[in-house]
């Protein structure tokens, strides 16, 4: 179960461990732990898909 809220400027999502995505867990993008639940702040610059090219 992951909830976005989307925001000016990102989206925040709330998610349980065996959800986070490679850059969540990495750190690559600002996260929180609560409890067992993570905070994840993902800026409208970043994009959450990681495709391996670069953008145009």
């Amino acid at each position: 179960m992951t909830i976005r809220i989307r925001l000016p400027g990102g989206t925040l999502k709330i998610k349980k461990r065996d959800e986070l995505r490679r850059r969540e867990q990495k750190r690559q993008v600002p996260v929180w732990q609560v409890g067992k639940y993570f905070i994840i702040w993902w800026p409208s610059s970043l994009s959450d898909r990681s495709s391996g090219r670069p953008p145009n």
